[in-house]
C-alpha cells in the first residue's frame, strides 16, 4: 500500500471511530437495520451502501453491524420482519421501496428510518412534513414525479411525434402519487391516458396484452421494485409488438426497450450512507432534508428504434448517455 492510500484508510478509520464515539455508548457497535421486499434492484442498492460504508471508513463487523431482512419478492412478510427489527433495537432502519417504508414506519415511531423509494410523494403519504424539514423520524431519497413524470412524456413525443396517447404500466401496490402526476403531465401535453394495472408479475401479460387489444402503442413504464425485476421481460414484450416505450430502468432498453431515463442509480444508491454518516454523528431524521436525484440519464435502443421504424432524431441522441447499437 502506498503512502496515500495508508494515511487515507488511517484517516478513514479514525473518521469512522469519530462517529461511534459521538452517537454511542462506548463499546457499542452501531446497527443498521435493512428492511427490503427482496427484489434485484434493492440487491444492487445494498452493494451500493455497502460501499458507500467502506469509502467513508465504517467497517461493517468492526465499527458498524448490519442487519438485513429480505421480505423474498413477498411485501406481506415485510410487517413481521419489521418488528423483527425493531425487537433487535437497531439504531437505524434503512426501508427500500415503498413496502418497505411503510413497514417500517408502522413498526416504530422513534428509531431513525432512512428511505430509499422512488414512488412515494413523502409529504403527501404523511412520511414527511415538508422535504426541508420531514419533522418525524422520516427522511431519505425519494424522486420528483411531476418533474419525472413530465419529462418521459416529453422523450416519448420527441421519438414518435405522432402520439396522442400513452398506456401508463402502473404498479397499484405503490399508492397514487407517481400514476397521479403522470396523468397530470399527460393532460397538460394534450395526451389521452390508458392505465395498465399491475400487483404481482403474475399480472404482467395479462395488462399488456389487454393494453395492445386496446390499440397500445406508446408506452411509460412507472417505476417500482415490481415493475423494475419484470424490466427486461417487458422490454421485450414492447420490441415483439412494436410498442414505443420508456422506463426509469436502464434494463428495460438494454432488454429492448426503445429508451430508459432515470437517476443514476450508483450515485444515487450511494447516498444512503450520507445519511448514515449524519444519523452517526447524532443529526437527527426531524431535521435532515429529503433529497431528490439531480443526474439522470438517458439511454436509447436503436436496434429497437429502427426495428420500430422510428427514426429517432439527432438532438435526442447527441443527449443521450448511451446509443445502444
Amino acid at each position: 500500500m502506498d503512502r496515500r492510500a495508508f494515511i487515507g484508510t488511517v484517516a478513514g478509520s479514525l473518521l469512522a471511530a469519530s462517529f461511534a464515539a459521538e452517537a454511542q455508548p462506548a463499546g457499542k457497535v452501531p446497527v443498521v437495520g435493512i428492511l427490503n421486499s427482496g427484489f434485484t434492484g434493492q440487491s444492487t442498492a445494498i452493494a451500493a451502501f455497502r460501499s458507500g460504508l467502506l469509502d467513508a471508513g465504517l467497517i461493517e463487523g468492526q465499527t458498524i453491524a448490519l442487519e438485513i431482512r429480505s421480505a423474498g419478492g413477498k411485501p406481506e412478510a415485510l410487517a413481521a420482519l419489521a418488528a423483527e427489527l425493531v425487537q433487535r433495537k437497531v439504531d437505524f432502519i434503512i426501508a427500500l421501496g415503498p413496502a418497505a417504508l411503510k413497514a417500517a414506519r408502522d413498526a416504530t415511531g422513534t428509531i431513525p428510518i432512512v428511505a430509499f423509494d422512488l414512488e412515494t410523494d413523502p409529504v403527501a403519504g404523511g412520511f414527511a412534513a415538508s422535504l426541508a424539514r420531514p419533522g418525524a423520524n422520516v427522511t431519505g431519497l425519494f424522486l420528483d414525479h411531476p418533474g419525472l413524470t413530465g419529462k418521459w412524456l416529453e422523450l416519448i413525443r420527441e421519438a414518435d411525434p405522432k402520439v396522442r396517447r400513452v398506456a401508463l404500466l402502473w404498479d397499484a401496490t405503490t399508492g397514487p402519487w407517481q400514476l397521479a402526476a403522470a396523468k397530470t403531465a399527460a393532460r397538460d401535453l394534450g395526451m389521452d391516458v390508458q392505465v395498465l394495472e399491475v400487483r404481482s408479475s403474475d399480472d404482467f401479460d395479462a395488462a399488456l396484452r389487454g393494453g395492445v387489444r386496446g390499440g397500445l402503442r406508446d408506452l411509460i413504464q412507472l417505476s417500482s421494485p415490481l415493475v423494475d425485476r419484470n424490466s427486461k421481460r417487458t422490454g421485450d414484450f414492447t420490441l415483439k409488438n412494436r410498442i414505443v416505450a420508456i422506463s426509469m430502468f436502464r434494463t428495460f432498453a438494454e432488454g429492448g426497450g426503445l429508451m430508459s431515463y432515470g437517476p443514476n442509480r450508483p450515485q444515487y444508491d450511494r447516498r444512503l450512507t450520507s445519511y448514515i454518516e449524519k444519523l452517526l454523528r447524532g443529526a437527527k431524521p426531524a431535521d435532515l432534508p429529503v433529497e431528490q436525484p439531480t443526474t439522470f440519464e438517458l439511454v436509447i435502443n436503436l436496434k429497437t428504434a429502427k426495428a420500430l421504424g422510428l427514426t429517432i432524431p439527432p438532438s435526442l441522441l447527441e443527449r443521450a448517455d448511451q446509443v445502444i447499437e
